[in-house]
């Protein structure tokens, strides 16, 4: 993949996951939607940065109509984390997906560790398992918060490129390797970031384009609470709480507290390590 193929790229993402979305939609679940432009353009921005920092993760398949296919992936530090990994629709079951994953995996071969996060498409899914990953299923909660269940929230301030340093550290302590640079892409995205260093504990939460929370990490669930209350109070009426492991069974007391509602959907697949905790993961940057 190169620079110039990532509006395309996108493209394909977006019909992709949007068909999944329809053929998989439950009773009673809001209509699935395309990206807003400025969700596009994150998803673009975020791909080129990958395309920059790891150009040996990222792959296209393509004929004589165009890209068919996109892998993207990443290394940092011992991690390897694929990031978005989408055939078009049609195209599926041609033998597409598994190069394009084989081609991918290959920039994590020296890497102890591997995350990614997958839906719940069954031709994926079996991929990944072949491929070695370990599958645990996610969960997410969604709703309008009950705004008076929201507690007194302290020791949580606004954070900034200053803080790289204590978010890198745990990340390692969760996930076994920083964000590095990661965390300046998100900065750059204009993410609010919330952190929260105290004697008791320290840990970050990121909010994305829409307001919902896209990535926490602490050392601890009284810490990782803590976030979690503060992003639900600067979120949207209606907010979702994605990407819960079993492994974060923190997270349902705060969100059924929130009154939310509990779903599942997908599977955090992994490598050489265990589910991190406290500890929720973002789709693309895990």
């Amino acid at each position: 993949m190169t620079t110039d193929d990532v509006p395309e790229a996108e493209r394909v993402s977006d019909e992709s996951f949007f068909a999944l979305d329809t053929a998989s939609r439950r009773p009673g679940e809001p209509e699935p939607t395309r990206r807003t432009p400025p969700h596009r353009e994150n998803w673009i921005e975020r791909t080129r940065h990958f395309v920059r920092t790891d150009p040996g993760g990222c792959w296209v398949a393509e004929d004589e109509t165009g890209i068919v296919g996109i892998a993207t992936s990443y290394r940092r530090e011992v991690l390897w984390c694929l990031a978005t990994y989408a055939v078009l629709p049609g195209r599926q079951g041609r033998g597409i997906g598994k190069p394009l994953m084989a081609a991918a995996m290959s920039h994590g071969a020296a890497c102890t560790r591997s995350m990614l996060s997958a839906s719940g498409n069954t031709r994926a899914v079996r991929i990944y398992r072949q491929a070695g990953f370990d599958l645990h299923p996610q969960m997410y909660l969604s709703g309008a918060v009950d705004r008076s269940a929201i507690p007194v929230i302290e020791k949580v301030r606004e954070g900034g490129a200053g803080d790289i340093d204590l978010m890198d550290s745990l990340d390692r302590a969760a996930r076994g390797a920083g964000h590095g640079v990661d965390h300046e892409l998100m900065l750059r995205s204009s993410w609010p970031l919330l952190v929260s260093d105290a004697t008791t504990g320290s840990g970050y939460a990121y909010l994305n384009e829409r307001g919902q929370l896209a990535l926490l990490a602490a050392t601890n669930r009284r810490t990782a609470g803590r976030l979690l209350w503060a992003a639900l109070a600067d979120a949207p009426e209606r907010t979702t709480i994605s990407h819960v492991t079993a492994a974060n069974q923190w997270v349902l007391d705060i969100g059924f507290a929130a009154r939310l509602e509990l779903h599942q959907d997908g599977y955090l697949g992994l490598r050489g390590m265990d589910p991190p905790a406290p500890y929720l993961h973002n789709g693309a940057l895990l």
